[in-house]
């Protein structure tokens, strides 16, 4: 056989051999939050979500600080449109698209020991939560820790020491309390405030105590009221259904493996032990920075605010879902 001909005998036989398949390249979920990466969200949610998934090959790539758009109220629909995969936000920001998602945000809606996370999650396992994040699927819910007042000057301890006062709010809900309270609440984003407690554009926030550190108010503040039932600031990752459901079986499996009631309660620990830390470290610096209420002086702002929570889940019609929530029988 010629030099030639066994060249052709060597190229039939090349391209009659089958091909091999070769392995699909990894899956990469982008992850929008509009916080700094030094923000709780990152230890609480970031890392254990991304390293959860990381053996199925899966990848998770983070833009933090608004890198995927501006806008903290627009999270939601980023998800859905697509912009992103995976979203941080507050439903807060949008207050009547989660009626029963904003429940831990009504004054005593927790029951005592009952985490937020938990709370919300038995609304998702009980199928009630479902028509709150249309075309995404939940991979946390959870809540703050117990919201406090932070004051730039003022000393409350009684309502009446609350009238007239410009106080920051991040929801309709908190509103509503403030309202009752007699302030006057003021919606704007978290990355406002500082400066507004700075200057005097406000008096005070209303926020969980984590928030003191993460945005820097511990630097602008005169005094932080603990003991006032405000309420639990509630907080969602959704992804895009559509997204998630094209996924690889296996990459899928470790994604919904890695969410859920879980890292939802891992997420409301750090939250909590945060909280708990920026306390500790403004009474290191001056005792006379937390005013903690007695039980007389609590009961005084229970009075006014744990029957509003009673008439807006009655109002609303959602009494048989809050005592689902609730695991109430």
């Amino acid at each position: 056989m010629t030099r030639f001909p066994r060249l052709a005998a060597a190229a039939a036989l090349l391209f009659a051999a089958p091909v091999l398949a070769m392995p699909a390249a990894a899956e990469t979920l982008r992850f929008a939050h509009f916080v700094a990466p030094t923000h709780t969200l990152t230890e609480a949610i970031v890392t254990p979500l991304t390293t959860g998934v990381a053996a199925s090959g899966l990848e998770i790539r983070t833009y933090p600080a608004g890198e995927l758009g501006a806008g903290p109220a627009e999270q939601y629909i980023r998800a859905v449109q697509g912009v992103a995969d995976i979203v941080w936000g507050l439903p807060g920001y949008t207050s009547s698209q989660f009626p029963l998602s904003m429940l831990t945000e009504w004054p005593g809606a927790l029951p005592q020991g009952m985490t937020g996370a938990d709370f919300l999650w038995n609304g998702v396992d009980a199928g009630l939560l479902a028509r709150e994040y249309p075309a995404t699927v939940p991979v946390a819910l959870w809540t703050a820790e117990d919201a406090v007042l932070v004051l730039r000057d003022r000393i409350v301890r009684q309502p009446a020491d609350l009238a007239g006062l410009k106080i920051r709010v991040s929801s309709a809900v908190s509103g509503q309390v403030v309202q009752a309270l007699g302030a006057n609440p003021v919606q704007m984003p978290a990355g406002d405030v500082y400066n507004a407690l700075q200057t005097g554009l406000i008096d005070g926030v209303v926020i969980g105590s984590s928030g003191i550190s993460d945005f820097r108010f511990d630097e602008v503040l005169g005094h932080v009221v603990t003991g006032i039932p405000l309420g639990n600031q509630s907080f969602f990752v959704v992804a895009n259904a559509a997204r998630i459901a094209r996924l690889p079986a296996a990459e899928r499996a470790a994604f919904e493996a890695a969410s859920g009631r879980d890292l939802s309660r891992h997420a409301e620990a750090l939250w909590n032990a945060k909280g708990e830390a920026a306390i500790a470290g403004l009474r290191a610096r001056d005792a006379a920075i937390v005013i903690d209420l007695t039980e007389a002086e609590i009961a005084a702002f229970e009075a006014i605010l744990l029957p509003l929570t009673e008439a807006a889940v009655t109002d609303q019609g959602l009494s048989d879902a809050f005592a689902t929530m609730r695991g109430a029988e």
